[in-house]
């Protein structure tokens, strides 16, 4: 169930947008005030936040800007201030959605879909991607980077990365590297890991730097620095 925080302190409109949530499914936490609406806003995970301008203690705004700095999670301004240059403010502030008052229910449901759909997109972008520090990897275009370089890995080069990004802070024996990467049915040595692990670090690893790739004598490897 999503989860919605609704800082408003008009309590009647409060409880009919409270109400109006919970019958389309979802879960709503009020607060009628700045302070404690930023307070749960930053103590607690959520999927939206739905925030008044004109609030007591600390007014909409700042509320906006603190939650920025800390968290990404979707925030959509209510207000009857619906000026452009409050629109603007509101959005400079770090919000996704300006909804002036007075508006119709259905409207604001939309307008949380959409937001929720824009989430969803982020998150299916992300799947195609691995990474690790400053180490990322596309999925789908096979591209390797460093930073803003371009990094050139053979096929087994790269196989033994996304082994490794995909188990970082994991230790990897070189028996479990070899299935990995080599298959169950593959007739080559444990050693041929070794020669693959140094290949690997000679391309992603700069010269006096940590490597992103540590030895644990006896046992295997292990992506961490």
């Amino acid at each position: 169930m999503k989860t919605i925080l609704l800082i408003e302190d008009e309590k009647r409109l409060s409880r009919f947008i409270e109400l109006e949530l919970r019958h389309a499914s979802f879960s709503v936490t009020t607060a009628y005030d700045g302070p404690s609406g930023l307070d749960l806003a930053l103590r607690e995970d959520w999927d939206v936040i739905l925030l008044d301008l004109m609030l007591p203690g600390i007014d909409g705004m700042e509320v906006c800007r603190r939650i920025r700095t800390v968290k990404k999670t979707p925030i959509l301004i209510l207000t009857a201030r619906d000026s452009v240059t409050d629109r603007v403010s509101g959005l400079d502030s770090g919000a996704d959605d300006y909804i002036p008052k007075p508006f119709a229910i259905e409207e604001l449901l939309a307008r949380i879909r959409v937001v929720f759909r824009r989430q969803e997109d982020r998150d299916e972008d992300n799947k195609a991607l691995l990474s690790f520090q400053d180490l990322i990897v596309n999925l789908d275009s096979r591209e390797v980077r460093k930073g803003a370089g371009k990094i050139e890995l053979t096929k087994r080069e790269y196989d033994l990365l996304i082994a490794f990004l995909s188990n970082a802070g994991r230790v990897l024996t070189r028996e479990t590297l070899l299935d990995m990467v080599w298959g169950y049915e593959a007739a080559v040595d444990t050693n041929v890991v070794d020669v693959y692990v140094r290949y690997l670090r000679n391309k992603i690893d700069a010269p006096g730097e940590t490597s992103y790739i540590q030895t644990l004598r006896g046992t295997g490897y292990v992506m961490r620095r």
